[in-house]
């Protein structure tokens, strides 16, 4: 028998205790032996449900009993979920978790104390919920050199931009339905404003690289500001506007950025759509590919986590070596990242635009009175130079 403890029962660890259970049989037979949850971590008791005699309130039960040799970390958060983390890692215990918050802060720390405890810490669930996308990339694509990584990585926000798409309504309308809905937290920020997107683009593109990408380093913005007119002169370019978190390694250093784009028809991320999530991936030898599934939700996230408590079951009392070591790659400043731009901005500035962006052919923009360009490729830096002379109702959105 294994026996494995699961912190947290909210929304993700229900699921996670709900799977085991309900797939004990095929994890059996994929383990070599079952597989059943001891203990559920909670301040909150929960009578009536099928699991409550295993929940406990104080993690010391967890960490020194012999027999649990798997933990699964729904908290969320960094604190407690850190100390726990580390403190089964300590005692040679395989963790898994969800937690991506964790992973992009303290993840590379997390793997050498697994590893020098002779032990395992994976975390499949905490970029793309069911996308099995980290197992893909640290098996399937190990051979490979990643040269790209570009993804609809926050459910959230690709409903938002959806629905604002397909109705017309404005960002503040459709956020009040995503929170009333569940698909949005009291407080979207994370979501909205593209950081929980560029923590999971930085543990993706560490893991690609094998190196440690810090969060921090990465230039992000997210969807607060776009407007109905956006998305409308994005539909008149053919086009649809998503929230892409994005890694590219070139000649001058790894570029990497969250931010809104229009992608066009030809592109794979075209038509996902709600909240579903994609992953594209670039190989230098395989060339494309592109990794599409529910980003979020009880279910899948808690899919991606008992495939990672099966691994653990496989491997126990060995270390399952992935990730990325200390080194930090060398990273593009934003001023230098190279982008095409959408820009929409009123006729009387028209002739002022050809001046500043030689080569550029008009085109109706869908809103009054006003036309639109695409750029050439061209840096950050050099791009905001000519468009700030464009005056205060330009509007811009990048394109890929």
């Amino acid at each position: 028998m294994i026996y494995a403890a699961v912190l947290g029962y909210g929304t993700v660890g229900s699921g996670v205790v709900e799977a085991i259970h309900t797939n004990k049989e095929k994890l059996k037979k994929a383990a070599g032996d079952e597989i059943t949850v001891r203990y559920i971590l909670d301040l909150r008791d929960f009578e009536g449900d099928p699991f409550e005699s295993l929940v406990v309130h104080d993690f010391s039960v967890i960490e020194n009993d012999p027999e649990v040799s798997i933990v699964v970390e729904t908290m969320g958060g960094i604190h407690p979920a850190y100390e726990f983390t580390m403190a089964a890692l300590k005692k040679g215990k395989s963790v898994c978790t969800s937690n991506k918050a964790l992973v992009a802060d303290c993840g590379y720390e997390l793997m050498q104390t697994a590893k020098a405890n002779n032990c395992s810490y994976f975390f499949e669930a905490s970029c793309g919920g069911g996308i099995p996308v980290i197992r893909a990339l640290t098996t399937s694509l190990a051979g490979e050199e990643i040269l790209e990584i570009t993804g609809i990585l926050n459910g959230t926000t690709n409903y938002i931009l959806t629905r604002m798409a397909d109705e017309g309504s404005a960002f503040s309308e459709v956020l009040a339905d995503a929170q009333a809905l569940g698909y949005a937290e009291k407080d979207p920020t994370a979501d909205v404003e593209g950081h929980d997107a560029c923590r999971k683009i930085a543990i993706l593109i560490s893991l690609a690289l094998g190196k440690r990408v810090d969060f921090r380093d990465i230039y992000t913005e997210g969807i607060s500001r776009i407007t109905p007119e956006d998305i409308t002169t994005a539909k008149a370019f053919g086009g649809r506007i998503r929230l892409l978190a994005g890694a590219k390694v070139t000649d001058h250093g790894l570029e990497a950025m969250v931010a809104p784009y229009m992608v066009g028809k030809d592109s794979p991320l075209y038509g996902v759509n709600d909240v579903f999530n994609a992953v594209f991936v670039r190989g230098n030898i395989l060339g494309d590919s592109m990794f599409y599934g529910r980003g979020a939700g009880k279910l899948p996230t808690a899919s991606a986590v008992v495939g990672d408590v099966l691994e653990c079951a496989k491997t126990l009392g060995k270390h399952a070596s992935f990730g990325w070591d200390d080194e930090k790659p060398e990273m593009t400043a934003k001023d230098g990242i190279v982008n095409r731009f959408l820009v929409r901005i009123p006729d009387a500035y028209a002739a002022r635009a050809a001046e500043v962006f030689p080569g550029i052919v008009f085109a109706d923009s869908g809103i009054f009175e006003q036309c639109a360009f695409i750029t050439e490729e061209m840096t950050e830096k050099d791009f905001e130079q000519a468009f700030a002379s464009l005056g205060p109702n330009a509007s811009c959105i990048r394109v890929k």
